[in-house]
């Protein structure tokens, strides 16, 4: 079985640095885009097992992404891990309405994330 692949949705540079290092270090192939569209399209392409994304981004919100996926055939299996910077319960459970799998509220944990991504992904890599 191949690596498990993760798409990075996140428009701050920092923040994204810090996660891409976070995921990559678990093991997964990650990639990472800065808006909606662009995570549409590289979905496209190549199907992630996750996404982790951003609620707050240009061109399309999270929301949408995580909407459009839900409706794709191809898409709507793929895990997403929907993360916001406001994270009042309101965002949360639209995003959980909308289908996102799970929902961190910045800034978290580092292990809160890696929880959740291997929670959301099955299984553990030291297996």
């Amino acid at each position: 079985m191949g690596e498990k692949s993760v798409l990075l949705v996140e428009d701050e540079d920092g923040i994204a640095l810090a996660l891409e290092f976070l995921i990559s270090r678990q093991g997964y192939d990650t990639r990472r885009v800065t808006d909606g569209d662009a995570a549409l399209r590289a979905m496209e392409e190549d199907r992630p097992d996750l996404v982790v994304l951003d609620v707050m981004l240009p061109e399309r919100s999270g929301y949408e992404v995580c909407q459009i996926m839900r409706q794709d055939e191809g898409l709507k299996h793929v895990k997403v891990l929907m993360m916001t910077a406001r994270g009042g319960e309101v965002e949360r459970r639209k995003g959980l309405a909308l289908g996102a799998d799970a929902f961190l509220t910045k800034p978290f944990a580092t292990a809160d994330l890696t929880a959740q991504i291997r929670a959301l992904l099955g299984g553990d890599m030291d297996a």
